[in-house]
């Protein structure tokens, strides 16, 4: 396969040293694909795999021109629940994709689609979580063997603008409400910073401590307590925050740190992964999802920064006050004739799930549920 006159080639790496060698020219690519959220970098990716991934089961499938790295799809192999191919990154990242340069999508795309077919001679490609408009979708429409596209999970979204302009989304009773509610945020005192870079670790830590406070005394994720989710986070914020991925929010009352909020950035996009917040907050009757809101668009406005906020996935009742637009993530499901029943089986669980959510959301206890 050819672009522009030049060969592709396409190599597979399983070796995790080689990955953290990719570094440099992975960031080059991420930059040149329009479509790539902050999940891609190589800091969030790489740093996932040493906190999460298994001996044996990486498999990074790289293109390049004239030695050149210009598309790459960060997968592994697992064997349950289904013989599989799979994005790197887990339930902890909300969207996964493949990398592709725009000087190369078609054939780029084409030579993905290529070697996916050779690595899933025996497991299915199945592909979760890819935003709309993903750089997977075009690997998707060059597979020549049985495929499959189902929704995955719900996403929310907001435009990046200015408070004012997303209150104006409101009902005017519920507008004058926020007004209110931020109004009494500069009363109490109530500020916010971005951290340094140099603070960004220390940062991090606190969050997970305010995180944990926040859910005292309810169910929360057990993942969030864990060492290895702490390391990862640090692990791969510290330079994601370095190179404009990522910016980590302290907020303050009366000189004490009382809330930290993570959001990661890419240039479409910017993600409210993770927030921690004292309960005195609470207590001094502080809304705090109007807060980190007026804090995010405060900082992400000026200068033509994202285009979008996004709410990540989830469709938490305390999103819908405002007015959020609705996104569902894509799965994509690629086989060969020889795996067609593993498609048909990953096809009828996620079929199976779908009602199983509608039949609970129709549920009498399905409001308290949520």
């Amino acid at each position: 396969m050819t672009a522009s006159g030049r060969a592709l080639s396409v190599e597979v790496c399983t070796d995790e040293r080689a990955f953290a060698e990719l570094a440099g020219e992975w960031e080059r690519l991420y930059g040149a694909c329009r479509s790539a959220t902050p999940f891609q970098s190589h800091a969030w990716l790489h740093s996932w795999w040493l906190s999460y991934g298994g001996p044996g089961r990486l498999r990074l499938v790289l293109v390049r021109r004239g030695g050149e790295l210009v598309a790459a799809a960060p997968l592994m192999r697992v064997r349950h629940p289904l013989p599989a191919l799979v994005p790197i990154g887990g339930a902890i990242t909300d969207f996964c994709d493949v990398l592709i340069d725009e000087a190369v999508a078609a054939p780029g795309a084409g030579a993905l689609a290529d070697a996916l077919a050779d690595l899933g001679r025996t497991a299915l490609v199945d592909f979760r979580e890819v935003r709309p408009g993903g750089a997977m979708e075009r690997v998707y429409l060059c597979w020549r063997g049985p495929r499959h596209r189902v929704r995955d999970s719900m996403c929310l979204q907001l435009p990046a603008v200015p408070m004012d302009e997303l209150v104006g989304r409101l009902s005017s009773r519920h507008a004058q409400r926020v007004r209110n509610k931020v109004k009494r945020l500069a009363r109490l005192g109530v500020e916010w910073r971005v951290v340094r870079h140099d603070e960004t670790e220390a940062a991090l830590r606190r969050l997970l401590e305010l995180h944990r406070l926040q859910w005292q005394g309810r169910k929360m994720s057990a993942e969030h307590v864990r060492p290895r989710f702490l390391e990862h986070l640090v692990r791969s914020v510290v330079p994601m925050a370095r190179s404009g991925q990522a910016a980590v929010m302290e907020f303050l009352l009366d000189g004490t740190v009382v809330a930290v909020n993570l959001n990661l950035l890419s240039g479409g996009m910017a993600g409210t992964y993770l927030y921690g917040f004292h309960p005195r907050l609470r207590e001094r009757k502080v809304d705090v999802a109007a807060m980190l809101l007026h804090a995010s668009t405060e900082h992400l406005a000026p200068g033509g920064g994202p285009r979008v906020l996004s709410l990540l996935r989830g469709d938490e009742p305390y999103k819908y006050r405002w007015h959020p637009d609705t996104v569902a993530n894509q799965r994509f499901l690629l086989a060969r004739r020889r795996t067609v029943p593993l498609l048909a089986a990953a096809a009828g669980e996620a079929a199976a799930r779908r009602t199983a959510k509608k039949i609970l959301r129709g549920s009498p206890g399905a409001a308290d549920h949520r």
